[in-house]
């Protein structure tokens, strides 16, 4: 049983607008987030620490258990609200987050007995699109909490990590799009291009 969680916080500083609720291609990016993973998820909920501004969605609207910890008070906020034993945790500004990645995820996760079935990059861990073990995680992120720890990946060497290779990634995510998070006005209209152009006929689903 799988629980999916959309992470709407953080400050858009860069976009000069809220990023969950800038319209893309006509709808609240974050909507766009949510129809992509529903489809996989027992549950579905979403972190903000606005409600109020996400009250339209009709889903369940969690505030931060830990506030004032940043992105990881935010992931122990996602994992701690979870009902069910698996969490896959993706940001709303994701605008082509990938559920057949997310599943694959869960299937690793489930046949090879991890903790966190996770993507690194060059630039680091890629933990806004990544699966979780809550009974495992729940604990190790409390603890880095509670010494103070602010990195978002500062913990992970407390769990069974399992890093997806290159490979498992092409193979649901062949385009490179899924950890793909829109920052800029630039980025936005970008995005919106490339979702336009991979649904037109011919050219695969955005």
């Amino acid at each position: 049983m799988l629980t999916v969680c959309i992470q709407a916080g953080g400050a858009s500083s860069r976009m000069g607008e809220d990023k969950a609720l800038k319209l893309f291609l006509g709808r609240p990016l974050i909507q766009r987030v949510i129809d992509r993973l529903k489809p996989i998820a027992d549950e579905l909920i979403v972190t903000t620490n606005r409600p109020a501004d996400f009250s339209f969605l009709d889903l369940r609207l969690i505030s931060d258990v830990r506030p004032g910890r940043g992105a990881l008070g935010g992931l122990y906020t996602a994992i701690a609200s979870a009902a069910h034993p698996i969490v896959a945790v993706a940001a709303c500004d994701m605008p082509f987050a990938s559920a057949k990645l997310i599943q694959m995820s869960v299937e690793i996760m489930e046949g090879e007995n991890v903790d966190i079935v996770i993507a690194k990059n060059d630039e680091g861990y890629e933990p806004l699109h990544a699966v979780y073990r809550r009974e495992t995680c729940l604990p190790a992120i409390e603890s880095a909490i509670n010494a103070d720890q602010w990195r978002v990946v500062s913990w992970l060497p407390q769990v069974n990590l399992r890093v997806l290779t290159s490979e498992e990634i092409q193979s649901t995510d062949p385009a490179g799009l899924a950890f793909w998070n829109v920052n800029t006005p630039e980025e936005f209209a970008r995005a919106e291009e490339l979702a336009t152009s991979r649904s037109t006929p011919g050219k695969g689903r955005g």
